[in-house]
């Protein structure tokens, strides 16, 4: 479990752990069985290559929650995840590997009075990048 990060320790610039994890095949087809998501871009490697696409790939859903995982990992058990943005630049095939990495750009109180970091993540294959993200956290204070 990662260590409680708190608001007023984390220092603009503070790089976030990369973070890599392997993408089995079976993983790939469990995780869209898993969000009910049926689309045969996930499963049937003859449609996505029909697409252009050189395997089966990764449903948005996974990709979100590996970019949660690399914020969390980082921020910790009593973080929360108040926004995601990302955009999806290019697909993360079965049997690739993964990483995400990223650093804190912005240290805020909002007009609510929530201790917010942003963080920029940068998810990535060994093609290069993949998923910009940036992932906004209300942390605890002291």
């Amino acid at each position: 479990m990662a260590e409680l990060k708190f608001w007023d320790d984390v220092a603009e610039g503070e790089a976030l752990p990369k973070i890599s994890m392997h993408v089995p095949y079976v993983k790939v087809i469990l995780n869209a069985a898993a969000t009910n998501d049926y689309f045969p871009g996930h499963h049937d490697p003859e449609y996505a290559r029909a697409q252009g696409q050189r395997n089966i790939y990764l449903n948005t859903m996974a990709i979100e929650g590996f970019i949660d995982r690399v914020a969390t990992d980082w921020a910790g058990p009593h973080a929360f995840i108040r926004k995601r943005q990302m955009q999806m630049r290019a697909s993360i095939y079965a049997e690739d590997t993964m990483y995400g990495e990223g650093a804190v750009t912005k240290r805020y109180q909002d007009t609510a009075g929530r201790n917010l970091v942003e963080a920029e993540i940068k998810i990535s294959t060994d093609e290069g990048l993949r998923v910009p993200a940036v992932v906004t956290l209300e942390l605890p204070r002291r």
